[in-house]
């Protein structure tokens, strides 16, 4: 592991360190070290210099307390004046960056990722993720390319109290009794919403079912939350709930199912957000913007109502500057990600779950409305291990593999896709076959699979 003495603050790090497409994220003890966090937080502070502290909020990951401390670190050092949340939801310090009048914000976690992994995500004033022209700042500061400041002191405050002004956003608009009667499983998956949700749905007059309610280190994201539906469908199966949440570690995103412990997912959220924000006249053009991975059966089903729906690449902030673009009200990922521009365009699983929850009448459930929403084309994703980046990030040169996605596509003939994209997270080539056929989708990703595991490992 590096020494945080062989990287005096200020001075270059490393050549290989950039920004994905969530930040960096990487493996403790491996890329993700004190001493990067130092350097993100100096060359961070000096990249978010402007009126006003740096919120730093972290997950519960056991690295999580190490990581943050040395954030602080770099940033103070910059000059900076902190503001620490503690263990809170990512959402949490983008709103509060924004409510607070903050020069910016950190978050320290891996969302979905194991918990040997660990991360750093920030936000710019006003609570969005950073531009791209001020990450590659930072990556140039990392690589020694930019001069440094003289160090600064600045200081550092724990202020975990701005939380109850983040739940007090988060029932803006919601009645005391909104959820009154409904039974509700939460799976907190050990991580970030273990800091405010059950007591933000029980305030709602919901009868609260938690699984993995405390926050655990060492479990967060293991067979449970977002990505492992299945603790979550059984209890609500057994406890005769009307619907669940799952939430991912950072609580970022969320994913429901019905009373029947079937999926609803950012598609079906989607669907159903948007046709009430249509009924009550707060849907422009009925625009939904959506990534490439939101299923066929969705769009087809929202454009034959007189909808509209814009995709873009994989990832929240594409999805941001989208909606941004077209003056959008409502957006997000099938992953359960969702931004509604009436609550400030931050993407928050909690703020998902709650809105979700009050669309429903008294005497209608969640399955009635997944029910009167699309069916789904079949569609499967398959992760191939990929250890080498350039081979991953430029597959198209693969021509085996190039020339069979060509012939997926050309025997589908319209009644289905495939998608090949390199993860910005993970190091995983994701692949993706849709179609309105089972036996096809199931033909063509193991084929595609085989290949990309064959071509591109060798």
């Amino acid at each position: 592991m590096a020494d945080l003495a062989t990287h005096p603050v200020g001075q270059p790090f490393s050549a290989g360190v950039s920004f994905g497409t969530d930040g960096i994220r990487g493996l403790v003890g491996g890329l993700m070290t004190p001493a990067l966090a130092m350097q993100v937080g100096y060359w961070g502070g000096l990249v978010l210099q402007g009126e006003g502290p740096v919120l730093i909020g972290r997950d519960s990951r056991s690295s999580g307390w190490m990581l943050s401390a040395a954030l602080e670190a770099g940033l103070t050092a910059a000059g900076c004046e902190v503001w620490n949340l503690g263990l809170c939801p990512t959402p949490a310090v983008a709103r509060l960056v924004q409510q607070q009048g903050a020069a910016g914000g950190v978050m320290v976690s891996a969302s979905h990722n194991p918990p040997a992994d660990n991360g750093i995500k920030l936000f710019a004033a006003g609570g969005s993720k950073l531009a791209r022209q001020q990450q590659e700042l930072i990556e140039a500061g990392l690589r020694g390319e930019l001069p440094a400041a003289a160090n600064r002191c600045g200081s550092s405050h724990q202020r975990s109290d701005l939380l109850a002004i983040y739940r007090q956003l988060l029932r803006e608009g919601l009645a005391d009794n909104q959820l009154s009667g409904r039974r509700i499983v939460l799976d907190l998956c050990w991580g970030s919403a273990t800091a405010c949700s059950s007591e933000l749905f029980r305030s709602l007059g919901a009868e609260v079912i938690e699984l993995h309610g405390s926050p655990d280190g060492n479990a967060i994201n293991v067979g449970c939350g977002s990505t492992h539906l299945a603790p979550l469908q059984e209890a609500v199966r057994q406890s005769g709930a009307e619907l669940g949440f799952a939430f991912d570690g950072d609580a970022d995103r969320v994913l429901a199912v019905d009373g029947e412990g079937r999926l609803v997912d950012g598609d079906h959220i989607l669907f159903m957000w948007g046709s009430a924000l249509a009924a009550a006249g707060q849907l422009p053009k009925q625009l939904l913007v959506a990534t490439v991975m939101s299923n066929l059966g969705f769009e087809r089903a929202w454009c034959s109502g007189g909808g509209q729906l814009e995709r873009t690449a994989v990832g929240d902030q594409y999805v941001h500057q989208a909606m941004q673009n077209l003056g959008a009200a409502l957006g997000g990922e099938q992953s359960g990600h969702i931004l509604c521009a009436h609550h400030g365009l931050t993407g928050d699983g909690l703020l998902t779950a709650l809105q979700l929850a009050a669309l429903l009448k008294p005497g209608e459930s969640l399955a009635d409305r997944r029910n009167q929403s699309f069916v789904s084309y079949p569609q499967r994703l398959k992760n191939v291990r990929v250890a080498n980046r350039e081979r991953r990030q430029q597959w198209q040169q693969c021509d085996p593999l190039a020339q069979a996605v060509a012939r997926a596509e050309a025997e589908m003939a319209g009644e289905g896709r495939v998608l090949v994209r390199a993860s910005g997270t993970e190091p995983l080539l994701r692949v993706m076959v849709e179609a309105s056929s089972q036996a096809v989708v199931d033909h063509w990703i193991e084929n595609l699979a085989a290949i990309a595991e064959r071509e591109l490992n060798h």
